[in-house]
């Protein structure tokens, strides 16, 4: 039942399609997206949240002792883990030659900054994103979510930095402090090209969750934005766990995690627009489905409703705070009602899950 989309091409036999209008779901599904479906001024409305902060919970580093341990941001002096390095994006001078020699892959060593804390969001990217029929893609829903996380949790000298999964890589902006660079970071996101359907890869979601567990080595928030549908998994029995929350539960063992799940209202409830082709945009799974059918869209509803429910609860189980936006809902709403909550219960929900070594 893992059909991260589907597409509309019409009856099996008929007349051609009249082309559609320019508004509503037809037109939004008959056509990939090109580009950005909002403007970044548009991403995260400051004046909305000045008054909301998120709540950190987990121990840092420095364990929050007057929010921050000095007043100028810097590269600091003290030495941190050595990751792999990524051309283009890292310090050639901050090269680890010991490490590299003895891995034979080239890896540079971070320094720890003299700030309290550092924020990473991994946007998934994949096909699977790029539908919506409600005006916006659940890609551009997740760039949003990431801005908004953005605005809450900076304060000065906090840093704020992201990864894209795609089908076969994992892209890395680095953290930087300040409105500027949040802004910078996001145009990034949003003018990435955008990944054509059936594009062959062999990065899944764990993948990347794993990779930003090893690249960034420093306690801090990790938000984690995806649709968290697995190609090819059709699986709903809640007690099965999804193939990513072990990497979720790891993640969370020394970070505060916080994974946002886009989706799209037509995700959830089927429309009855006829004889409809459902294809899924990372596997080569296609069939017609009559939409007309009233029976058949309650059980793929009730599909649909259990294979959310099955994320809810794999979420749960690792150990991380869990928010859904809809494209056809106002996401700075649901994430401001999320964050007023969160304040209560994210003390007892971010205790570090029991089983799971470092």
């Amino acid at each position: 039942m893992a059909q991260p989309g589907f597409t509309y091409d019409g009856p099996p036999t008929g007349p051609p399609l009249a082309v559609p209008s320019r508004e509503g779901a037809e037109y939004s599904v008959l056509r990939a997206p090109t580009g950005p479906t909002v403007p970044l001024n548009k991403l995260a409305p400051e004046a909305a949240l000045r008054r909301l902060e998120l709540t950190i919970v987990r121990r840092l580093e420095g364990f929050l002792q007057g929010d921050h341990l000095g007043l100028l941001p810097g590269p600091g002096s003290d030495t941190n883990d050595a990751r792999i390095y990524h051309p283009g994006q890292d310090d050639v001078r901050k090269m680890d030659w010991a490490v590299t020699a003895r891995t034979t892959v080239p890896h540079v060593r971070d320094t720890m900054a003299d700030r309290e804390l550092e924020v990473w969001a991994l946007l998934d990217v994949t096909p699977s994103m790029n539908w919506g029929t409600e005006g916006i893609t659940k890609r551009d829903l997740g760039i949003a979510a990431i801005a908004t996380i953005g605005f809450l949790s900076q304060k000065m000298g906090d840093r704020f930095g992201g990864m894209m999964m795609l089908p076969n890589d994992v892209k890395r902006l680095p953290a930087r402090s300040g409105r500027t660079a949040l802004y910078g970071l996001l145009r990034k996101m949003l003018t990435e090209p955008i990944v054509p359907d059936n594009t062959p890869g062999t990065i899944e979601l764990e993948d990347g969750i794993e990779q930003l567990n090893r690249s960034q080595r420093r306690r801090g928030m990790r938000v984690v934005v995806s649709d968290f549908l697995t190609p090819g998994d059709a699986e709903l029995d809640p007690n099965v766990p999804p193939p990513w929350e072990r990497a979720i539960r790891r993640l969370a063992v020394r970070n505060q995690v916080l994974c946002i799940e886009v989706i799209d209202r037509h995700e959830l409830e089927f429309p009855d627009v006829g004889e409809m082709l459902i294809r899924d945009p990372e596997t080569s799974f296609a069939r017609y489905v009559n939409t007309s059918d009233e029976a058949a869209r309650r059980r793929m509803d009730a599909a649909t409703r259990a294979q959310r429910e099955r994320i809810k609860v794999a979420m749960r189980r690792a150990g991380a705070g869990h928010i859904q936006l809809r494209t056809d809902r106002d996401w700075v709403t649901d994430i401001a009602r999320f964050v007023l909550h969160y304040r209560k219960v994210a003390g007892m929900l971010h205790q570090p899950p029991q089983g799971v070594s470092k």
